[in-house]
């Protein structure tokens, strides 16, 4: 069905590299890019612990471009640190997750980039955006919102910047054929300034 397609794609997008994601939202519209992130404050539902089945939902789908074993380390672990599979540390969602999340140290016995929901530290700190750009986060980091870039040599046109020219000037006046101005059918002719003429009929007797 066209929502199973759309969930694929959209996880094909998330488990992707930015730009290979960015073919996809804008194949599919997208202006906003919403995902939950649980690395601050210890909260275990986010995106990240629910990242596979994207990957599974893309792979079904798309098997030659997904496949859930890259997201793996050779010894068969999914991880967020260096040790994890670069795979999964260059794909959309990590780099959405952990945007500037290098430079929020919680205290002076953890290093910068401390996940305290999977307990490590991160492995991509240096994670930059072209096509993104962040849009909203909330004070602890449970929501971010980014917005997707429009295409750098997209024509836009607006009506305000659009003239059209014409030979003739245009009226608003209507024609009416043989209704001139000033002259009312089956009534008296008016001109400005002068009172009407009153034709004066004829009266018959009637015997």
């Amino acid at each position: 069905t066209s929502c199973c397609i759309i969930a694929s794609l959209i996880g094909k997008a998330m488990s992707s590299t930015e730009e290979k994601a960015y073919e996809i939202m804008r194949n599919l519209g997208v202006d906003y890019v919403l995902v939950i992130f649980g690395g601050m404050i210890g909260y275990s539902g986010d995106d990240i612990n629910k990242f596979l089945w994207m990957v599974r939902i893309a792979e079904g789908e798309h098997p030659n471009d997904i496949k859930e074993s890259r997201y793996f380390t050779p010894q068969g672990e999914f991880r967020v640190d260096s040790a994890g599979s670069p795979v999964l540390l260059n794909c959309l969602m990590y780099k959405m997750c952990y945007y500037r999340f290098g430079e929020v140290q919680h205290s002076y016995n953890t290093p910068g980039g401390y996940d305290r929901t999977r307990n490590v530290e991160i492995g991509n700190k240096n994670v930059k955006f072209t096509h993104l750009e962040e849009a909203y986060t909330t004070e602890h980091w449970l929501v971010r919102i980014y917005k997707v870039k429009d295409l750098v040599n997209r024509v836009r046109s607006s009506n305000s910047l659009r003239h059209v020219f014409t030979k003739k000037r245009l009226s608003s006046r209507k024609s009416y054929g043989s209704k001139k101005r000033g002259n009312i059918r089956n009534k008296l002719t008016v001109i400005k300034g002068k009172r009407p003429n009153k034709k004066k009929g004829k009266k018959s007797n009637k015997s």
